[in-house]
């Protein structure tokens, strides 16, 4: 079962249309291997197949097919037949076996097992699937109905899904401005339009000033700050942020256009020599902001997300690992390379040591997750052993409260449970002592708990 990625909603202007597209979808993939087929599926009810009124979407989820013609509801029950042989199901458009199939087709779009989901009506209002990323558009939608089913993509996943996608088939610019005039900034309506690929790439005019484009911030980039060279003052460290910010959202807004790919001017490895620097200067500034209340840094934005957005992940570095146990620890570019991507991940950075120490330990016929595992295992123990050890705190409660926290996914410093793992205290302790205490004990638990997270 292939769940990883996104899926998508493609809206279309009838059930008519529906089945063509349908049926082309099919015929496209008659001849591809099961392993490069989309899963797709289509659903409609009886008020949504009028042409002249399909921007309206008030009774999209109806769930009945009592109205359907019956060449439609012989299309949607061999839909419905396709769909059963794809998931082992057993519905068809009796009504309550449609409302089944209504609910299951809602359940394996929020569980990605559905790649394409073909519409009318249904789905474009009140659906929210984290992992909906794109909405093809082949209607016409306009005010209300338009601003609802453009937000089925909106919902945030996590920093790699940050926005969805809209590709429309029909050109409802007009609509769309209207539509966020009227219901939102009547002078934002442009701003939510993406302008071409060219103009992103190579810079354009707008209102007489010239927006520069991925090109030219390259180059600036490369000139002003050329890979490998340390960046001393503060004011070109500032210029850096700056610069590098903007590439980021240029490169995020790029990436989403397929003529980009190979068109890319800096290499994997000179983004992550900059990421590194960036994220360098990040703690830099961080720091300075933490320890000097006047000089805050106002002026300095960082596009953080940006950088977590391609983050790297573990699995990315024990496969490097793996190539470099392969080489029987001979590739020395290979450890170079390691390096420079732990570096330039904000989330793997607290995690350096525990990867240098596991190469360090390994034999040709060492078993890479297994060893990572046990490795990941021993060292974890082993620290929070040492910050019981070293603060005196309750063995019990402590490790209840680090297995809440990794549970949850989230390190919370509010409740009563950090209040059992602390020491016992005088009564007669000052209060700024067990307050010191307190967040000394928290900011050890939470490095600890930030350095084995998802690992």
């Amino acid at each position: 079962m292939r769940l990883s990625g996104f899926n998508s909603i493609f809206a279309v202007s009838s059930i008519d249309v529906a089945k063509s597209y349908y049926q082309e979808f099919q015929r496209q993939q008659a001849a591809l291997p099961e392993a490069q087929k989309l899963k797709i599926a289509t659903i409609f009810s009886y008020g949504a197949n009028n042409e002249f009124d399909e921007d309206n979407i008030d009774d999209e989820n109806s769930e009945n097919t009592e109205g359907l013609s019956i060449s439609h509801r012989d299309f949607l029950e061999n839909t419905i037949t396709d769909y059963n042989q794809l998931f082992n199901t057993t519905y068809d458009t009796s009504a309550e076996k449609f409302q089944n199939y209504y609910r299951d087709v809602s359940l394996r779009m929020k569980n990605r097992e559905i790649d394409l989901l073909i519409v009318v009506n249904m789905f474009l209002t009140g659906f929210d699937a984290t992992t909906l990323n794109t909405l093809w558009v082949d209607k016409n939608l306009k005010m209300h109905g338009l601003l609802q089913a453009y937000s089925r993509t909106n919902r945030i996943l996590n920093s790699v899904k940050r926005f969805g996608n809209i590709v429309c088939f029909r050109n409802l610019e007009k609509a769309t401005n209207e539509s966020i005039a009227l219901f939102g900034d009547k002078e934002a309506g442009g701003l939510v339009l993406m302008k071409s690929f060219q103009d992103y790439y190579e810079g354009y005019e707008e209102k007489g000033k010239k927006q520069r484009g991925y090109t030219d911030i390259v180059a600036e980039l490369l000139e002003k700050f050329p890979i490998g060279e340390r960046v001393e003052s503060e004011k070109a460290k500032k210029e850096f942020i700056k610069l590098y910010g903007t590439f980021l959202k240029l490169q995020n807004i790029l990436s989403v256009f397929d003529q980009f790919k190979g068109l890319e001017i800096l290499t994997e490895r000179d983004v992550q020599d900059y990421h590194s620097l960036y994220i360098d200067l990040y703690e830099e500034f961080r720091q300075t902001k933490e320890n000097d209340a006047e000089n805050i840094n106002d002026d300095i934005v960082f596009e953080m997300e940006l950088i977590k957005q391609v983050e790297i992940n573990i699995d990315y570095i024990l496969e490097l690992i793996r190539q470099y146990q392969a080489k029987n620890g001979k590739d020395k570019t290979l450890l170079v390379t390691i390096e420079k991507a732990v570096d330039a991940s904000v989330e793997l950075r607290n995690k350096k040591v525990l990867i240098q120490t596991f190469i360090h330990s390994l034999t040709p016929n060492t078993d890479i997750d297994e060893s990572w595992r046990s490795h990941i295992e021993h060292a974890k123990q082993k620290e929070l052993g040492d910050i019981i050890h070293d603060e005196n705190l309750n063995p019990e409660a402590t490790q209840q409260f680090v297995n809440r926290a990794f549970e949850n996914g989230v390190f919370s410093e509010a409740g009563t449970l950090i209040d059992k793992v602390l020491p016992p205290m005088s009564r007669f302790t000052p209060d700024n002592q067990r307050s010191k205490k307190r967040q000394t004990v928290l900011g050890k638990l939470k490095a600890f708990f930030e350095r084995f997270l998802g690992i």
